[in-house]
């Protein structure tokens, strides 16, 4: 804010970075339509006076944000990719054994957070200065699913606890963060997310052989309860960390979204991309320690392979996202990473008989594959440079990905009834067919885009 003898102009800093000054005589509204919608702060008291914004993209504010962030996807979702340990250990046991719907824990856990996106978006830009009580909402669920989920003894108390609280605690708490940090992070947008969402790969590493370990030896109910009790000591410290760029309105209001992006090819070129890419993605980190036990691997043999996923997904996620800044075309880089990520599938997935080959494909599908969900953001830019309407297509894109997830438990239900074990796949057959079908579709939606009329490409 700068002051003359004589008026009072506002500096607001816009979604581009940069200000722009307001006069005396510029009607209020003005202001909020200068700023993103989810970031509209209100002018308080006649005289104009105006909080001062930190600087984006960079400061110690900024960093902490994603560091706080970091910590809380490494931990929490990190649990969630680890679902593949506990499954392989569910299928063993005699009350579970033979049942195909054991998957549908781990696909409703990962999926629930992507399908209520556009919900949770729009209570955020509602209500947005209760973003902080929503994380500590969302983090409660997460720990009283778990705690439930320990005292269930059948399957579909499992799916309740441990899938349908615990994906509902994440989804709750993870778009109030996703909103903060969008207002921090603005021209480096696609290195902040790759760093964030590389952070459950990381814990990933480690995280399999920390549940096995504890499986084997307490039990799940113990695991739970244990694993219960270590997040709420690890994450709950870090919630007064989640603080906004740009002060809440006292009484927000559901901003307006630009909705003309729908009328553009790209944008449905996209939604079939992540539906597809969606469907497919989660097969390998669900199935994988239950494969390397049917070719004669122990379970821990099995952890260290979903541990190696995991490590190279946080290579794969952070170059991909600080790749996707400018640095080589959206689609190059989208279609990189199906093609790659359905080639593995297909061959050394398929082919794999001992270690070697699984663990290849572990480290070529984890980088290539995972490196997807880092460009969901930039591939809302691309479509529409509006803040309400990156916002948006962000949402809808993650909601595809979601159902994907949610479907991945009952479409592999069908893809093992009748299967045998022996040959291609081993009775994974029709999961590895599947899982590169849908990567070679997602990456073939996004040709179309150089298959049309170089009239129509400038899109």
């Amino acid at each position: 804010m700068s002051t003359t003898d004589d008026e009072t102009t506002f500096e607001l800093e816009v979604q581009d970075g940069s200000s722009s000054t307001l006069g005396p005589s510029t009607p209020a509204r003005t202001v909020s339509e200068l700023l993103p919608d989810e970031m509209n702060t209100s002018l308080e008291g006649a005289g104009g006076v105006s909080q001062q914004l930190k600087p984006a993209d960079g400061g110690p504010a900024a960093w902490r944000l994603v560091w706080a962030t970091f910590v809380f996807e490494a931990l929490l979702w990190g649990f969630t990719l680890s679902y593949g340990v506990f499954q392989n250990y569910y299928s063993q046991l005699p009350e579970f054994a033979g049942n195909p719907y054991v998957p549908v824990i781990g696909s409703v856990t990962s999926g629930i957070p992507y399908l209520g996106m556009p919900i949770i978006a729009a209570l955020v830009k509602r209500y947005p200065k209760y973003r902080r009580h929503m994380i500590y909402v969302g983090l409660s669920f997460c720990i009283l699913g778990l705690v439930a989920g320990s005292f269930a003894n059948t399957l579909g108390a499992l799916v309740v606890t441990q899938g349908v609280m615990y994906g509902g605690g994440c989804l709750i708490f993870y778009y109030p963060i996703i909103s903060m940090v969008n207002e921090w992070w603005i021209a480096r947008r696609g290195m902040a997310w790759g760093i964030i969402t590389s952070s459950s790969g990381l814990s990933g590493t480690f995280m399999p052989f920390i549940v096995e370990a504890m499986l084997e030896r307490y039990g799940y109910k113990t695991t739970l309860r244990a694993i219960a009790i270590a997040l709420t000591i690890l994450t709950g410290p870090l919630v007064p960390l989640f603080k906004g760029r740009l002060p809440a309105a006292e009484q927000g209001s559901l901003a307006r979204t630009n909705w003309s992006f729908i009328k553009r090819s790209l944008f449905w070129v996209y939604c079939v991309s992540n539906v597809m890419q969606g469907l497919g993605f989660y097969f390998p980190s669900l199935y994988l320690p239950s494969y390397a036990t049917s070719v004669g691997l122990s379970a821990t043999e099995g952890a260290l392979l979903l541990a190696l996923m995991s490590m190279m997904q946080f290579w794969g996620q952070f170059t991909f996202g600080y790749l996707s800044d400018g640095r080589l075309p959206l689609n190059f880089l989208a279609i990189l990473s199906t093609v790659v990520a359905a080639t593995a599938s297909l061959t050394l997935w398929g082919l794999a008989r001992s270690m070697a080959p699984l663990v290849v494909f572990s480290i070529v599908y984890g980088f290539f594959a995972s490196g997807y969900a880092s460009m969901r953001v930039r591939m809302g830019t691309a479509i529409s440079e509006d803040p309400t309407s990156a916002l948006a297509t962000f949402s809808i894109f993650s909601f595809g990905q979601g159902v994907g997830n949610v479907l991945a438990g009952p479409i592999s239900a069908g893809l093992l009834s009748n299967a045998t074990s022996f040959g291609y796949g081993m009775k994974y057959k029709a999961v590895v067919i599947f899982t590169g079908a849908c990567m070679v579709l997602s990456a073939l939606s996004i040709v179309t885009l150089y298959l049309r009329p170089r009239s129509l490409r400038a899109v």
